[in-house]
């Protein structure tokens, strides 16, 4: 059966992919006298007096809630919340069976930045962290900034942060394998959303030194006008010799290119005029920039997707429950730079130079390692830079 079928068929079974289970019980008198009334006034009033005692107290220590607005789910595009519930219904059941945490999917039906905001900032205190999903660009850049500056509870955007953790991973041991160092590589980005910007700005704060976003109008350069506000700002943080043009253009002599746009934008004499040994990671879903092996064929050393029938799959499941353990297991208030930069070094270095291959470059999420070394790695980032409470 087709997985599509075999997928609406299930989803009709299971009716949900979650459900709550009680901890507590409630089967007589005494049970429920203690788990609620009158009992339950009792740590009420210990919260009341210190409300970090809810984490202690409540289930709050190991739960994040997974919002949307549901204008860009899953490649699907803005379909609304309510059509969304299915994917964050999805991600929930990841982070229980990655991480052992447990997600609340909540779909958050309006468009309205700042009401959305308003709307995450009131039910924030739930939640020991926030993660925001499918949540289309540009307005996804000033609701995450918005939140954070409103928010006691780390905000964190996967569709972001998450795949850029995985790429910079992914592009740390390719760099290795091809024997280039980061600082030194031009670096091509095809696509300046969501996935694309936050990917720079981690690899950049990995050290590489000349990155080109090109979105469908061409390289953002400084001086263009743009019809994305965030692109300015992309304009002053990248491109430092000024190049112009198409990806045709740009993507001449680079050392990587890193595909988040749409089917078929790479071709093979595009990556015949890369460098030597040039790295491929074409991750639009589920059809890439480029197939693997009219990328190969081409000359490329190393080539990532976003599928699972191709080696070197950049799947966001191996960075957001291990981010999401290691920040509610030391209570940190936000998720950092320094964190994601940990983050990305511990996934990177699960693979040891002795397997290292073209065709192994970054973990399967399958791998009973990922998880303990991001979350560590993680916690001790954000106790180094003060923002663990644990």
């Amino acid at each position: 059966m087709d997985v599509r079928k075999k997928s609406l068929e299930m989803h009709k079974l299971w009716r949900g992919k979650i459900k709550i289970e009680p901890v507590a019980r409630a089967t007589n008198a005494n049970e429920l006298s203690v788990a609620y009334t009158p009992g339950v006034a009792e740590p009420c009033l210990a919260i009341a007096k210190d409300p970090e005692l809810s984490y202690e107290l409540t289930r709050r220590w190991n739960t994040v809630a997974v919002i949307t607005d549901g204008s860009a789910i899953l490649g699907l595009g803005d379909i609304g919340g309510v059509a969304g519930m299915p994917v964050m219904e999805g991600k929930c059941l990841l982070f229980r069976e990655f991480a052992g945490i447990d997600a609340i999917p909540l779909c958050v039906s309006t468009k309205e930045t700042d009401e959305f905001v308003n709307t995450v900032k009131n039910i924030s205190e739930s939640f020991g962290g926030i993660n925001l999903e499918d949540i289309a660009a540009p307005r996804c850049f000033e609701i995450e900034r918005k939140l954070k500056e409103v928010c006691s509870v780390p905000i964190f955007h996967d569709d972001q942060h998450g795949t850029a953790i995985i790429v910079g991973a992914a592009l740390l041991n390719a760099l290795k394998l091809t024997g280039k160092s980061i600082d030194s590589i031009k670096l091509v980005i095809c696509g300046a959303g969501a996935a694309g910007t936050a990917i720079g700005r981690h690899i950049a704060n990995l050290g590489c030194r000349n990155i080109i976003y090109v979105d469908r109008f061409g390289a953002i350069c400084e001086g263009m006008e743009f019809e994305n506000s965030e692109h300015y700002l992309l304009a002053k943080e990248s491109n430092p010799y000024r190049e112009k043009g198409c990806l045709e253009d740009v993507i001449k002599g680079a050392d990587a290119v890193i595909g988040v746009s749409r089917p078929g934008l790479i071709s093979k004499p595009m990556v015949t005029s890369m460098a030597e040994s040039p790295i491929v990671f074409s991750l639009a879903n589920p059809t890439p920039e480029i197939m693997p092996e009219d990328a190969k064929a081409a000359g490329a050393a190393v080539v990532g997707t976003g599928r699972s029938d191709y080696p070197n799959q950049i799947n966001n499941v191996l960075a957001f429950p291990g981010i999401f353990r290691g920040v509610l297991d030391c209570r940190a208030s936000d998720v950092n730079e320094e964190m994601k930069k940990a983050a990305t070094i511990a996934l990177a270095e699960l693979i040891s130079d002795e397997e290292l291959s073209c065709d192994y470059i970054i973990p399967s999420p399958f791998d009973k390692r990922v998880v303990p070394a991001i979350a560590e790695a993680v916690a001790d980032a954000a106790r180094r830079s003060g923002i663990a409470k644990l």
